[in-house]
């Protein structure tokens, strides 16, 4: 395989999709890289890595970065490399869902990811004041209740056949964070529904037609962003919306819509990569059953389990940056503008940092350096809860129902999309 050469995009600021565009671009070969596909992208990642370490896809308008080194430093340089378009939609609105949005009022921003310092440093700052290990402390007795009663409602089940989505994955993370910020916890498929249609309209590949409903369902969950907030006004409560208007109170630098917007992003990073960590701890470790065993064995493992997992299947796969000045990532030339799609899930089956980085090992030494929550300013705030509900899941399982096996590894499938790599299925089963 010869490695191509690509003329490097001129910074524009139109549309990347636009045939027009102004970038100069010559067409080459992806090395089966398909941008919106999930089902198994691991061999092109391996191409990519050898083959166009830093290749430019003209499919998406993005530089695809796919070495450990390369993306790390450049997560670490927030300055050349800006986070303004992490929550960029990757195919531009239609008109009608942009007339959606401006109508219902829509003026969500990012939380934390898509921002930049000074401002990301000031929010981070008061957020990090309200994310705190009392807070998952305080949460843990009812995650590892709630999982117990849906591994419990499983076992019941005559014909010893379930879903680990559904059945666990999906209520889990959802009540927690729904908890956490103070919402109304019989409300999950709202707010499901809410961040499927967010996930759509940001990393998905849709029509302007399909757009529409979506439009919709983010205005509406904009607006219960904005009536949180005013609720914790009205009525202070021992929550993390409360805690973020207390201190807005006693005087930090934090405005209502920005508070919004860290709900915003909350209530969809809060539980759907939590969600996707979930599914894929029984998916991996199922389909590498001495590997269950020894969490059998040995409970204390889990820890180290779901940081390989982690590596080896995280829920985000790739995720984006913006150059701010003319540069180079691993030896191309990235124009001022540029955008770069980082592959995290590349990254972590890199073997110059990870030995026999193909293979799933929980002993490996060094899971923990898998980059599937960032690096640098913008590491995830979240990071410590997703592993905490992840570790219960794995030690309530291991304990109450030992024999669960798959039923078929290869019928998986996964949502098509440029960044988050979701199962939509676990099968299972387990002797009586």
């Amino acid at each position: 395989m010869s490695t191509e050469t690509t003329t490097a995009p001129t910074a524009t600021g139109g549309c990347p999709f636009s045939h027009g565009g102004g970038a100069a671009v010559i067409a080459e070969d992806h090395h089966g890289y398909e941008p919106f596909q999930m089902k198994d992208p691991f061999p092109a990642y391996a191409e990519l890595r050898s083959e166009a370490p830093v290749m430019f896809d003209e499919r998406i308008g993005y530089w695809v970065v796919s070495r450990y080194d390369d993306i790390k430093s450049v997560f670490d340089d927030w300055e050349t490399f800006s986070s303004e378009n992490a929550q960029a939609p990757v195919r531009e609105r239609g008109p009608q869902a942009k007339q959606i949005m401006a109508d219902g009022g829509f003026t969500a921003y990012s939380g934390l990811s898509a921002r930049i310092p000074p401002e990301h440093t000031r929010i981070r700052a008061i957020a990090q004041k309200a994310f705190t290990p009392r807070r998952y402390k305080a949460l843990e007795p009812d995650i590892r209740e709630n999982v117990r009663k849906r591994l419990h409602d499983l076992l019941e089940r005559a014909d010893h056949t379930g879903d680990m989505v559904p059945d666990l994955a999906y209520d889990i993370p959802t009540i927690t964070i729904l908890t956490l910020i103070g919402v109304d916890t019989g409300e999950i498929d709202t707010y499901k529904k809410w961040s499927d249609s967010r996930a759509a309209m940001t990393w998905g590949d849709l029509s302007d037609e399909e757009q529409i409903p979506h439009a919709h369902n983010l205005v509406d969950y904009w607006q219960e962003c904005q009536r949180l907030v005013a609720q914790a006004h009205r009525n202070p409560s021992d929550n993390l919306t409360g805690d973020l208007v207390r201190h807005q109170q006693d005087g930090g630098e934090i405005s209502d819509h920005e508070i919004a917007s860290l709900l915003y992003s909350l209530l969809f990073a809060g539980h759907e990569t939590t969600t996707t960590l979930i599914s894929n701890c029984f998916r991996v470790l199922l389909a590498h059953r001495d590997q269950w065993q020894q969490l059998i064995d040995d409970p204390k493992k889990i820890n180290a389990a779901v940081d390989e997992v982690l590596r080896y299947s995280g829920s985000i796969v790739g995720w984006r940056r913006k150059a701010t000045r003319d540069t180079e990532v691993g030896g191309q030339q990235i124009a001022e503008g540029d955008g770069l799609l980082l592959l995290m899930g590349s990254a972590n089956r890199d073997d110059a940092r990870f030995e026999h980085a193909e293979e799933f090992d929980i002993s490996r030494t060094n899971a923990r350096e898998h980059l599937s929550f960032g690096y640098g300013i913008h590491y995830c705030l979240g990071n410590m809860l997703a592993k905490l509900q992840a570790k219960i899941c794995l030690e309530e399982a291991t304990r109450l129902i030992p024999s669960l096996r798959l039923t078929d590894a290869s019928d998986v499938d996964f949502r098509e999309n440029l960044s988050f790599r979701v199962p939509t299925s676990v099968p299972v089963t387990w002797d009586a």
